[in-house]
């Protein structure tokens, strides 16, 4: 029988990476499952994608809280009481206080859309069309203080078309995404990628350094 690590995933929006992994958790053998979802937006349309799959699901409204922290001490108490023992975001939206990105240290989450450690931040896919790159993707990574930094797990790279907008190639990379996060997540919570100093170390699986490609579907 497969242990699954208990996950629990934070959202700002759509969630879209949240459904890609409800999916993977369908999956007899797949070392995890979602045990919560956070929103800290009450309008996100990702908590009902997760009560349509029976996942209990939460808003914390960080509008409603005077600093960040005091935000955060909720959202780690939420995440403790539903003993999650790996966070993942998904199109969450707030950056974390050094308190926070300590507490959980090694066992959360993210996926940006680039090759980091290019194009951090905000409009990735018009920078990456303007830098003129012809190879773009997206990247999993474990979560640090400073933003779109950490061990990075796994990447899946993307091909910039000629005459591509940024809308055409966020939407390739979108569906790079929901095939690379459910492996990265398969990877950790399976303990076949683990944190050592600042880099990720894969057993196990085949990888080129610390970087690996998702498949393609079919």
């Amino acid at each position: 029988m497969t242990v699954r690590k208990r996950i629990g995933v934070l959202i700002s929006g759509r969630g879209s990476n949240m459904s890609a992994l409800i999916n993977a958790c369908k999956e007899p053998d797949y070392p995890a499952e979602i045990v919560t979802v956070i929103s800290n937006r009450p309008e996100a349309p990702g908590l009902e994608n997760a009560a349509l799959a029976g996942i209990p699901g939460e808003v914390i409204d960080h509008t409603s809280y005077s600093s960040r922290e005091a935000f955060e001490k909720d959202l780690d108490k939420a995440l403790n009481e539903a003993e999650v023992e790996l966070i993942c975001n998904a199109g969450f939206m707030r950056l974390l206080t050094q308190g926070f990105v300590e507490a959980w240290r090694d066992r959360h989450l993210n996926i940006h859309p680039s090759l980091l450690p290019a194009f951090k931040g905000l409009h990735t896919h018009e920078r990456a069309i303007e830098a003129g790159v012809t190879i773009s993707g997206c990247t999993v990574h474990f979560v640090r203080t400073q933003m779109d930094a950490g061990p990075i797990v796994a990447q899946a790279a993307v091909p910039v078309l000629a005459g591509d907008t940024a809308d055409q190639l966020a939407a390739r990379v979108l569906e790079a995404e929901h095939r690379l996060y459910p492996l990265a997540l398969k990877l950790v919570a399976s303990g076949n990628a683990r944190v050592e100093g600042e880099r990720v170390i894969h057993r196990a699986f085949h990888s080129a350094g610390n970087t690996l490609f998702a498949p393609e579907p079919g």
